[in-house]
């Protein structure tokens, strides 16, 4: 059933909301069509209101709108995936910079509590990327909050869900859930200890190698690709 066009607002908020958590989830990855006739029936809404939903989502650039095809899931190119990682790493940088200054005794112990659930998903043989990477999440969202700064957070925010669902591939590949938790690991010591440089640097370093891998990752298939391509 249609829902009442006098909530239309709200009924738009909800289906962007909607779209936006499968995106960074990864429910939905990039290049993936999203059908506003289905769209419609998942939400109880007319067409209206789904078009208006993705007009939202593509002015945040989570999705692209392309003439004759519909909407897709908005695909990042390489260039554009540096150059975001490498302005996430500087106001990481800066939140991990005072959450180090600023964090209350019991946000301090809630990112001590989400480390140390991480060291039991992180063990050698034990390794659950998909849980490690919602921790993890978990753990940055935590030193964005320490950092008492909106803001600075709400733009952090923006940045990483237009790189979320990169940054889950990644944590597929052999050792980067060791090498995540290591960085959390040192992260999290220099923000205990009150260390503002240590943490932002730690930090920055962190988020850095993160852009580094995506480009060996992204290169790695594309060779693949043309490889198999050649030698069909």
């Amino acid at each position: 059933m249609t829902k009442n066009n006098n909530n239309l607002s709200v009924l738009v908020q909800e289906i962007v909301q909607g779209l936006e958590g499968d995106i960074v989830s990864g429910g939905l990855r990039p290049g993936d069509r999203l059908d506003e006739q289905r769209l419609a029936a998942r939400f109880g809404a007319s067409r209206t209101p789904v078009r208006e939903a993705l007009h939202h989502l593509a002015a945040a650039e989570l999705v692209e709108l392309r003439p004759r095809k519909g909407a897709v899931v908005a695909e990042v190119p390489i260039p554009r995936m540096v150059q975001m990682f490498e302005v996430l790493s500087t106001l990481e940088g800066l939140c991990a910079r005072l959450a180090a200054r600023r964090m209350t005794a019991e946000e301090r112990a809630r990112l001590k509590v989400i480390h140390e659930t991480c060291n039991e998903v992180a063990k050698p043989g034990r390794t659950d990327a998909e849980r490690y990477f919602l921790l993890g999440s978990e753990f940055h969202e935590v030193v964005l909050a320490g950092a008492h700064n909106p803001f600075l957070a709400e733009t952090v925010r923006n940045i990483r869900k237009r790189v979320s669902a990169y940054r889950r591939q990644q944590l597929e590949q052999p050792g980067r859930v060791a090498e995540w938790h290591e960085d959390h690991d040192h992260i999290l010591k220099a923000i205990l200890a009150g260390d503002a440089d240590l943490a932002d640097q730690m930090m920055r370093e962190h988020i850095n190698l993160e852009g580094d891998v995506f480009v060996d990752l992204i290169t790695s298939l594309t060779t693949t690709e043309v490889m198999a391509g050649g030698a069909r």
